[in-house]
């Protein structure tokens, strides 16, 4: 702003003061300077100036000029919409995509879970039951030379059905719960405890049921706990068990213990049939393995004479299954897996 003012009186030398309101509402000290620069924010102002004379004297009325600041571009409420809009629609594309694609993702896993159980399942049950037909056709001579052929087929091929059980289940997008991980190792703790006159005690949390996990932890936590079950049927000696499946925190507890013979874990001892068994083993080890890449730990302690105890602990992400479930209300019926 510049300005100046007029004065009647010979010799007079006029001082200025100024005030802009919207920023103050105090005049500045008289000064001889008739200029003043400002920096103002976006807003409505209005620019004061009078004159004051050598006796302290102040214009009647000071000169005033009102102005309107505008913000730039990116701050004026068109924008700012527009940017909130474009926002909106981006996060809404992409979870639309991520909806979709995880749709796609069960219905290729339902697709190819039923599969395996109607074609390849059922294919493999019945070359093992053409077998056991065969090899009754052929006879319960032993001195059949398709007599062990025929019986090496039909075991061969119930422990494939076995292990496609496994794999339909583990990629099986309705077993996504962490309580459907826990029955599946429910029955086969059972199944094979059972028939090695073991005692078995099986406790879960309630809450698993609302938890969902995913295929790949489910798989994996499920093949450890395989192997030390089959641990503790063939080593241990054991006439009863116990498995606690828990949730503490952000982590999946799984403790298998049993009443067993045991074994010295820094070193190596003799079990029942005279084998040494060592903590150095391929499967304990492989199990540890496992147990790291899931970012979890795989402890196992013991005495001789005192049982064993073998403690999973695996992180997991706790997702809440009612979320999910309304998540999928959002998602058109022709896009969900049939």
């Amino acid at each position: 702003f510049d300005f100046f003012g007029l004065s009647f009186r010979a010799g007079e030398d006029l001082r200025y003061q100024y005030m802009i309101e919207g920023l103050g509402r105090d005049w500045s000290a008289p000064s001889e300077q008739r200029s003043v620069t400002a920096s103002l924010s976006p807003g409505k102002y209005r620019f004061l100036v009078r004159a004051v004379s050598s006796d302290g004297t102040v214009s009647a009325r000071p000169a005033s000029v009102s102005l309107n600041v505008l913000p730039p571009f990116w701050r004026r409420w068109w924008f700012l919409t527009l940017a909130a809009l474009a926002v909106g629609l981006t996060i809404y594309t992409v979870d639309r995509y991520r909806i979709r694609r995880v749709v796609e993702l069960e219905r290729v896993r339902t697709r190819i879970a039923t599969d395996l159980h109607d074609d390849i399942g059922a294919s493999l049950s019945q070359i093992a039951i053409l077998s056991e037909v065969v090899s009754a056709r052929v006879g319960s001579d032993g001195d059949s030379p398709v007599s062990e052929p025929l019986a090496t087929i039909a075991g061969t091929s119930r422990e494939m059905v076995d292990s496609m059980s496994d794999i339909v289940w583990a990629i099986n997008p309705k077993r996504d719960r962490l309580s459907d991980l826990a029955q599946r190792m429910r029955l086969f703790a059972s199944d094979i405890l059972s028939a090695r006159d073991i005692r078995i005690r099986f406790s879960a949390p309630e809450a698993a049921k609302d938890v969902t996990v995913g295929a790949d932890l489910r798989r994996e936590i499920y093949l450890i706990f395989k192997e030390t079950v089959n641990n503790l049927a063939k080593h241990s000696g054991a006439t009863a068990a116990e498995v606690d499946f828990r949730l503490a925190g952000s982590r999946l507890v799984v403790v298998v213990s049993d009443d067993g013979k045991g074994f010295d874990v820094n070193g190596a001892s003799e079990n029942g049939d005279g084998e040494r068994v060592s903590m150095g083993g391929h499967g304990l080890g492989s199990m540890r393995q496992r147990a790291e890449k899931l970012g979890g730990t795989y402890e196992v302690a013991s005495e001789v004479g005192r049982g064993t105890k073998v403690t999973l602990k695996v992180p997991i992400k706790i997702k809440r299954r009612r979320r999910a479930l309304a998540w999928r209300r959002l998602v058109p019926r022709r896009l969900l897996p049939k």
